[in-house]
């Protein structure tokens, strides 16, 4: 049997997940962690997409994934180096900061959705979101402080980032509202692969989790009932 001998130069790192902070820097290692956040709501939105099966939710993965495209492409048109230099970079380009646009397009897509999809009449549902909405803020702006405090970006390379991860969810929020919404959802709901695969369109519905609430509120009375009575 041949035995195969280690040579560390004949190895590459998949470094998707591979952060670097300075060793005993708590602050560092915590800027690191953070800096997983991209993947965990994909792996998020992954999720909710194959369970909830609506359309709004799709294409707003949709829109992420793109987002994600369209930096890499910027990324290997201007061919920027980063700040600093290691041998476990996924992409050795820099800009724009993938971590900066896709925590713009992130944030600031789920802050329209919050104040122009969902209706929020109480104060107790206000204040929620308002929550919410300051919470995405602060994890946005550390993980592009992170990328400058771990030198994998220049401050040039978060700004543009920034930007165009804001001014890509503006776009991508009004052509899903405005264009995919009213003339073209109807119509993939409508196609038997929808009916099959159980693809639904909620647009219409103001507040999804108090009308699923209620509706599996509803059932699970029915059929309670229905269960006594065969007894």
């Amino acid at each position: 049997m041949n035995e195969y001998v280690y040579n560390e130069s004949e190895w590459k790192s998949l470094s998707l997940t591979l952060v670097e902070y300075p060793r005993n820097d708590v602050f560092g290692k915590f800027m690191a962690i953070l800096a997983l956040a991209p993947l965990y709501i994909i792996a998020t939105f992954s999720t909710i997409s194959l369970r909830c099966r609506d359309l709004h939710t799709i294409f707003y993965f949709i829109g992420i994934l793109l987002n994600e495209a369209l930096n890499m492409t910027l990324k290997y048109l201007i061919k920027e180096p980063r700040p600093a230099v290691r041998d476990n970079y996924y992409v050795q380009f820099g800009m724009p900061s993938s971590h900066s646009q896709f925590m713009l397009f992130f944030t600031t897509y789920s802050i329209l959705f919050l104040f122009k999809r969902l209706h929020q009449n109480s104060l107790v549902e206000r204040i929620f979101r308002g929550i919410i909405v300051i919470l995405m803020i602060i994890v946005t702006a550390l993980i592009c402080y992170g990328r400058l405090y771990l030198m994998y970006h220049t401050l040039s390379q978060v700004i543009v980032g920034a930007i165009i991860g804001f001014m890509t969810a503006l776009i991508w929020f009004v052509f899903v509202h405005s264009i995919l919404t009213p003339y073209v959802f109807p119509k993939i709901v409508s196609w038997r692969i929808s009916e099959i695969l159980l693809i639904r369109d909620t647009s219409l519905i103001p507040n999804i989790v108090f009308f699923e609430y209620t509706a599996t509120r509803q059932e699970s009375r029915a059929r309670l009932r229905k269960n006594m009575k065969m007894q």
